[in-house]
This record gives C-alpha cells, sequence and structure tokens, in this order.
C-alpha cells in the first residue's frame, strides 16, 4: 500500500540523545552519565498533595490553561523569585517544558520562517521547527566560550529571521548568558519583529553567588518576550510531565489553541501537585549538584580536557577536539572499551565535545571518571 506521510515528520531524526542511551542499555552497559534524569525523587510534600488532589476527586477535565490556583501560584512564583510580572492570564500550564515550547514555535512559526538556535543546544527545538515548515538556523558558540558576539548574530540574522531561542543556564555546557551577550541579543531584536523564546527549565539549578540577570528582564521587550519552563529538573519531577509558558495575553490566547487540540490539558490531579512544588526550596538537590560540578570538573581538568567549568545545570560539555575523533566516536569507543556512557556533542549540533551528566549517584560518577581516565590514557600513547 502505497502511503503518503507528512513530509516534514518524515524529515526528523527521534532524539540521537535517547538513541545512543537505547543502543548503551542492549549493549548492557555499566554506568551511565547520559540523561538529564535527577538521581533524587520527587519531595514527599509532592507526591502528598497529589494524593490528597486524588481523593479529592481533583480527576475531570480542568480548564485548558491550567487551574486557576496553580496560573496565580506560578505568577507569584515568577514574581518573589525571578521578578517577572506576569498575571495568572499570561500564563498557560503544560505538559513538561517541551510542550510549552511546541505550543509556542506553533504559534508563531510559518513556513520558510528562520529561527535562530545558538549551538550547543536541546536539539528537540530543531525537531519542531522543521515539523512548522520553518527552518532552524545554527549559530554556533563554541569557538567564543558558549557566548553570543554581534558579529556572530549579525551573521546569522535575515529579513526571515522569526525568533531566537535562548536557554541559559544552557543544556548541554551549563553555561549562564552574561550581560554583553544579553545585551547583544536585545539590541539586535529591539527594532525588529522577532521574537525571543527564553528556555528557562534549569534557571534554579546556578552555581554563581547571586541569580543571573535573564533576557526575561528586558521590560522593554515584554511584547515579543516567551518564557517556556519546568518543573522537572528543579524538583525531581521528569516523570510528572508538568510545565508552564508565560507570555502576553495576545500569544497566550493563540497558544492555547494549539495546547487545545494536542493535550486538551495538563493532568488536573497533577496540576495540584505543582502548587506544593513552587513552595519546596531545592537548595539542597542544588548543592548537591555544585559539590558534582566541582569533582567532575576538577578530575576532567587533572586528565587533560579542554573544558568550560558550567555556572548551572548538572552538565559539563568538555572538548575532545584534541583526541583526533569525532564526539560519536570518542563516545562509541569509550561503550565499548570502558563500558561507560556519555553523549556525543553532535547531538547537540557541536561536534568536538562531549556531554557528561553529574545528576546521578556519587559512585557511578566517580567509576565513570576512572574508567575514563584509562581511556583518555590509552588515545595519548
Amino acid at each position: 500500500m502505497a502511503v503518503t506521510l507528512n513530509e516534514n515528520i518524515q524529515k526528523i531524526e527521534t532524539s540521537l540523545i535517547r538513541r545512543f542511551n537505547d543502543m548503551a542499555v542492549k549493549q548492557n552497559a555499566e554506568l551511565f552519565l547520559t540523561l538529564g534524569e535527577p538521581a533524587f525523587d520527587t519531595p514527599a510534600s509532592v507526591k502528598e498533595a497529589c494524593v490528597k488532589a486524588l481523593y479529592e476527586n481533583k480527576t475531570h477535565y480542568g480548564p485548558n490553561t491550567g487551574i486557576k490556583e496553580l496560573r496565580e501560584a506560578v505568577a507569584e512564583f515568577e514574581r518573589k523569585k525571578n521578578h517577572l510580572d506576569y498575571t495568572a492570564d499570561e500564563v498557560m500550564i503544560t505538559n513538561g517544558s517541551t510542550e510549552a515550547l511546541t505550543a509556542t514555535l506553533f504559534t508563531l512559526l510559518n513556513p520558510g520562517d528562520e529561527v535562530i538556535i545558538p549551538t550547543p543546544a536541546f536539539l528537540l527545538y530543531e525537531m519542531i521547527i522543521t515539523y512548522t515548515g520553518a527552518k532552524a538556523v545554527f549559530m554556533d558558540m563554541s569557538e567564543n566560550d558558549f557566548q553570543i558576539s554581534k558579529e556572530m548574530l549579525s551573521k546569522h540574522l535575515t529579513d526571515k529571521t522569526k525568533a531566537i531561542i535562548l536557554t541559559s543556564p544552557n543544556n548541554p555546557s551549563g553555561t549562564i548568558f552574561n550581560e554583553e551577550t544579553l545585551k547583544t541579543v536585545h539590541d539586535a531584536v529591539k527594532d525588529r519583529d522577532i521574537f525571543v523564546i527564553c528556555d528557562e527549565c534549569y534557571n534554579q539549578l546556578v552555581y554563581t553567588k547571586e541569580q543571573p540577570k535573564s533576557f526575561c528582564h528586558f521590560k522593554d521587550l515584554r511584547d515579543k518576550i516567551i518564557v517556556c519552563q519546568s518543573f522537572s529538573k528543579p524538583y525531581a519531577m521528569t516523570g510528572w510531565r508538568l510545565g508552564y509558558m508565560m507570555a502576553p495575553e495576545y500569544i497566550i490566547k493563540h497558544a492555547m489553541k494549539a495546547h487545545q487540540f494536542m493535550t486538551v490539558s495538563a493532568g488536573t490531579f497533577i496540576q495540584y501537585a505543582g502548587i506544593e512544588a513552587l513552595d519546596f526550596d531545592p537548595s539542597e538537590f542544588r548543592e548537591v549538584y555544585r559539590r558534582r560540578r566541582d569533582y567532575v570538573y576538577d578530575r576532567l581538568v587533572k586528565m587533560g580536557f579542554d573544558v568550560v567549568k558550567p555556572d548551572g545545570t548538572f552538565y559539563i560539555f568538555p572538548s575532545i577536539k584534541k583526541f583526533g575523533l569525532s564526539s560519536y566516536e570518542f563516545c562509541e569507543r569509550l561503550l565499548k572499551e570502558q563500558s561507560v556512557v556519555i553523549i556525543p556533542g553532535i547531538a547537540f549540533g557541536s561536534e568536538g565535545n562531549v556531554r557528561i551528566s553529574f545528576c546521578v549517584d556519587d559512585k557511578v560518577i566517580e567509576k565513570a571518571l576512572d574508567r575514563l581516565e584509562v581511556f583518555v590514557k590509552g588515545l595519548k600513547k
């Protein structure tokens, strides 16, 4: 039977991160530093709030944009924590930040539009953009300490540019955009009809003394800014699939339609757990990640890696260029020779690096790095 499928969906690849991880599982690999999956369990108070909601029969359809109590709690949380001024009507609750990003891009893009993706980046963005018929334009930051320069950005801006996606702290590098980068983007878009999509899902996992400035704080560009956020990383809630987007009402009104016809709404009882999560302080988690960050960074430096110390997330992104292997070859050999699994940088649009996740157990990290050290010594011979 001859079947004609959607041309854009056929262009899309499944996640290389998942494919590489699944391949390693099939090969019975021993030590995984791959997925962004916190080893912590969801806090007890959050689980209890969910159970309570179930027993109170919060199991029926909720409003498409999310229950009012959670949207109000999000607006209040963002006001107190991040000094962002959004009303409950400018918040939409989604099935994870992935769906927030999908609804955003479906709302903004027409076929032929271009979206600038500073790389390295989580290439989920590219897949959604491709599905809409728009074009992902990659902007390599690897030679500039993962920051954006004026010259770099000007080379990628065209009359077709519709949006730029900023992920800070960045997955996979852990870099936080500095004020020079933020101002560069601000000045480039202020007089253009370009949206800025801020993926902020790691902004509670920051190791700097003060909370860094976000692009979201440019009040003069408020009508062009869309914020996508997740409960997954700070609260160890990856399996709950809960997130939200914040944007001016005129955008929410249309994004709600994309959201409505994809998923109707986020799970009602899960949203009550979200209210409780916003009251949970993840600083204990963050301090564990900070300690692991320092340990992993120090070990990599001693092994001879060129690496930028991450200021956020639970990832580190060392360069492997000196070893003369592609990122896929490096990771494939490490898997076969040492049964250690890390992710090739090409999965993030950045050949020449590898991503190491340090959100797993300390003993796993230590054993994996011991084996990585043996592997690297063998490459140097």
